[in-house]
């Protein structure tokens, strides 16, 4: 199966923290290979294998205290 690279928009994020603390509710996701929050930018970009499932991705973006406002 062929990798996806996906990266969605974050409201909330202003710091090294926000960054790490998505990147560890999104690394848990089944099939995600690699997590890179950028606060500055408010996107966090994924790879995953095959298509990520935009709503598992949105859970875990919640989980960590944020909003997902869609993809880039």
């Amino acid at each position: 199966m062929s990798t996806v690279t996906t990266t969605y928009k974050v409201t909330g994020m202003s710091c090294g923290h926000c960054e790490t603390a998505i990147s560890q509710e999104v690394s848990e996701i089944d099939g995600v290979s690699s997590v890179k929050a950028v606060a500055s930018a408010g996107e966090v970009t994924i790879v995953t294998a095959g298509e990520p499932d935009d709503a598992a991705v949105g859970a875990a973006i919640d989980e960590a205290g944020y909003e997902l406002a869609g993809r880039v």
